[in-house]
Parts: C-alpha cells; structure tokens; sequence
C-alpha cells in the first residue's frame, strides 16, 4: 500500500460519513483506523487460509483427487475464514429468517442462492448465512488474481465464468448445473457486478438457466446496508456491520414448472422486497 496522504479528506468527499474518524486517501480508495484494523486481521487470519488451502490442493494432487470429491474440505475452511473475520472486527451481519433455510436443509436438496451485490462484504455475508454446508461460488474469472482468495476460489471448485469468451459460459453453465446434480449448494449475484450506487441492477439470465434445467429451488436473499460498510470507492470497510447491515432469507421458489423469465421476475421481486427504498431499482 502507498503511504496515506498527509492531509484527511472531508466526510462527503465519497458521499459518506467518516463516522467520526480520521479518514486517508490512498491509490486503492479511502481508509480509515478501522479500515487499517479490518484489513489486518483479515490479512493475518489469510495466511493460515492460503496455508491450509495449499496442503488440500497438494493432497488432491497426490491422490489424484480420489479424496474429497465434492470439494466440501476448502468450503469448511473458508468458511472458518470468514466466520472469525467477522465476529473479530464486529462486521457479522443480523440474519433474518434463518428458519427458512433450517426447514429446507430438512430436505436434503441442493439450492441457488441469489442476492444483490454492491459491496465486498456480501460474499462473507452470504456464505456465513449459507452456514456450515457444501456451496460453491459463481463467481468472475478475474477474482483468480486476488490473493488468497483466488487459491480459495480454484481449489474450492467454485464455478468461474469469463464473460468476453462465450465458450467459458456454456462451460460455466454445465459446471453449476452438475454441481446441483450432486446435491452441492451454488450461490450467485446475477447482477454481474457491484453495483457502485446501491440500487439493484438488471440481472442477468445464467444461474437461472441452471437451476432450470436441473429442477433446483433458487432461495433469494437481500443483502441491505453492506455498500453503506464497504463503499465501493474504500480499500477496506470503513466501518463495523453487525448494526446496520443484514441479510434477509427468503422462501424458495421453485423451478420446476416455470420458465426462466418467470423465475427472474419472481426471484428479483423477491429480492426487492427486502431492500430499503434506497437500494431498489428506479423505475
């Protein structure tokens, strides 16, 4: 990191409060004291991570990947990330009805998840609210070049997607699809992007092609408040979740029977309705 500018900038040079701190700008976006401590314990809970991640990749290549098969050992260990990331900087969000996924798990099927994305945070908050099941991620092709990250991502098997090559997509396709087939939760933000004002964007039509195709429920979850945490233009969050920022769980939807247009309009309706005003798309 470049060394932070002398001079603290004003609180709404980013459209935010500095909530009282002293705030910086660097060359990769804003921080603040908290941002610095947020960083660093994410940092050094990522060196045992990437450590661990490494071992698991280099039994798979000694057995030939015999062991394992669903990849669910990088999932639990991610998982382990995240959940101590969250409660050590005080950022786990308020989960809303998580008595609708302990009813579904009760059936033993594989599920889409599907949420709005404008910040970083969303992906801890979504795989804590998944829990301590098999799931992988769709996720850019692009997230490969993140350190740590990028080992949890290809040694998970998450399904990456390159969006300039359409070959990568078909591929992307049937690689969610027989995740599902083999009971394995995904979890997707079919707005392709983070959404730098906080309004839902358009979604794009892949992850319900798979759940689709394969007959699987897609479970819709509202993300609020997590671009408020984690600005898009902050190197880190620039302050605490656990009081502001929540994930709403909502009932699954069905695909058997419904056409992928019919999915979309139900899925986004959903998610919609837990937003606040302020996240919700302008007519």
């Amino acid at each position: 990191m470049q060394p932070l500018a002398a001079t603290a900038i004003s609180p709404t040079d980013d459209g935010s409060s500095n909530e009282g701190m002293l705030t910086f700008k660097t060359k990769y976006g804003y921080i603040n004291p908290f941002g610095v401590y947020y960083g660093v314990v994410a940092i050094l809970l990522g060196l045992p991570w990437y450590a661990v991640l490494s071992l698991i990749q280099l039994l798979y290549k000694i057995t030939n990947e015999k062991i394992d098969k669903m990849r669910k050992w990088p999932c639990i260990v991610s998982h382990v990330w995240g959940y101590l990331l969250l409660n050590l900087t005080r950022s786990y969000p308020q989960i809303e009805n998580q008595d609708i996924l302990d009813k579904f798990y009760k059936e033993n099927r594989a599920a889409m998840f599907v949420a709005n994305h404008n910040s970083w945070m969303d992906i801890p908050f979504i795989c804590i609210s998944i829990g301590w099941r098999n799931y992988k991620l769709i996720s850019k092709a692009e997230l490969r070049k993140v350190p740590i990250l990028g080992k949890a991502i290809e040694v998970g098997g998450n399904v990456m997607v390159d969006r300039t090559n359409r070959r990568s997509q078909m591929q992307t396709l049937k690689a969610g699809m027989k995740w599902l087939e083999d009971g394995v939760h995904l979890a997707a933000f079919p707005e392709g992007t983070r959404s730098k004002t906080g309004r839902l964007l358009p979604f794009k039509n892949g992850v319900y092609k798979m759940a689709s195709k394969v007959g699987a429920p897609i479970i819709p979850m509202s993300v609020v408040a997590s671009g408020v945490a984690h600005p898009s233009s902050w190197m880190f969050p620039r302050r605490s979740s656990h009081k502001i920022c929540k994930v709403i769980i909502h009932e699954p939807i069905e695909s058997k029977g419904k056409t992928e247009a019919e999915l979309a309009e139900l899925v986004r309706a959903a998610v919609i309705k837990g937003l606040p005003e302020s996240q919700r798309p302008l007519e």
